[in-house]
């Protein structure tokens, strides 16, 4: 279930961040985004050594990122020093069930829809956005992305409240399951909302040459 849960989450996170379709290829997938700071995300749904090697010579653009299920340790070895080890991403997932929290004094809730995204903001009664996430749909699955509470505003469950909203949002579209990609910041707020870890992928960067 792992490699097909992985292969939902690109697909949705594309379609969160506007990007272009995945290329589906024997080794996993493919993303051209074409940003200075990302020039394609190339993800690997199998574990071979020689998978990992063959992407490493395709990705040959700088910015370009590989992500992979090995340990970055191992992942690292055969790479070599062309590729710095950015961060790991935890992917975890939750069946969405309807559920509300509280809105502080002081905020209100804002939900729009474009398409298959929609895109929770919480702002102060004055408009300030202080907390904020979009979800993306595709199918049965739903996508949950750039979930964030500002510094000024934090410790005021906020977070709890973007993603209650989120989690409607996909139930509304008909997804049975949600994922996301979790820092270990966020993971203990994923985790208290009923969110399982499902999977580690090590995130690697291609440096200029």
């Amino acid at each position: 279930m792992v490699p097909e849960l992985t292969r939902s989450w690109v697909v949705g996170l594309a379609v969160a961040r506007r990007s272009p379709v995945p290329v589906e290829l024997p080794w996993g997938m493919r993303v051209d985004v074409g940003r200075p700071r990302e020039r394609a995300r190339y993800v690997l749904l199998r574990t071979g050594d020689d998978d990992l090697l063959a992407v490493a010579e395709q990705a040959a653009e700088p910015t370009s990122r590989i992500l992979t299920f090995l340990a970055p340790e191992r992942a690292s070895a055969l790479l070599g020093p062309e590729w710095q080890f950015r961060d790991t991403e935890l992917l975890m997932t939750a069946s969405p069930r309807r559920s509300t929290a509280r809105v502080p004094n002081g905020y209100e809730t804002a939900v729009a829809t474009d398409g298959a995204v929609t895109h929770v903001r919480v702002c102060t009664t004055e408009g300030e956005t202080a907390a904020a996430g979009y979800v993306a749909v595709d199918g049965v699955v739903a996508v949950v992305d750039r979930v964030a509470t500002y510094p000024a505003h934090q410790r005021r469950g906020l977070g709890t409240l973007v993603m209650h909203a989120l989690t409607e949002a996909a139930l509304a579209s008909g997804a049975r399951t949600v994922v996301l990609s979790a820092t270990e910041e966020g993971r203990a707020l994923y985790t208290f909302l009923g969110w399982a870890s499902c999977a580690s992928l090590a995130a690697f960067v291609r440096l200029p040459s």
